[in-house]
């Protein structure tokens, strides 16, 4: 696996396909998260949220995750200042994945920054081509 710089801003493509199996092996309870702009109908992040994140969305109006890798409450927002407002949630036809819909109360929602250090709209913020990844404007 690349270094954490590399894989966030670099361009050789280093997907983590144990990602769900590390899930599997911590004690939360967890159901994914995908997070959607409600005006532009971009995918920002996919997260994951356990009963109080969900709790906490549902009563806060402010977008809520269970963090896997830190093992407690990811409010976004509260440290970066880069917080979701929620509009709605959605729960699919299973009942096993959220859908968040959300006014990003900032002009972004990624924990990464662009090259002039502004926060990026969103995670999605390279394509996947069969030279490695590219950059996208957004």
């Amino acid at each position: 696996m690349a270094d954490r710089n590399e894989l966030e801003e670099g361009i050789l493509l280093s997907i983590d396909f144990d990602k769900i199996k590390k899930i599997g092996s911590i004690d939360e309870g967890v159901v994914p998260v995908v997070v959607q702009d409600v005006k532009s109908k971009d995918v920002l992040i996919i997260a994951y949220a356990n009963r109080e994140a969900l709790d906490y969305s549902l009563k806060n109006k402010i977008a809520a995750f269970w963090s896997t890798s830190r093992n407690e409450l990811w409010i976004k927002g509260a440290s970066s200042g880069d917080t979701l407002e929620i509009a709605e949630i959605r729960i699919n036809c299973e009942q096993n994945s959220l859908l968040y819909l959300v006014n990003m109360l900032k002009k972004g929602s990624c924990h990464t920054k662009d090259s002039n250090g502004n926060t990026r709209h969103g995670c999605y913020y390279r394509r996947v081509t069969d030279r490695g990844l590219e950059f996208i404007d957004h």
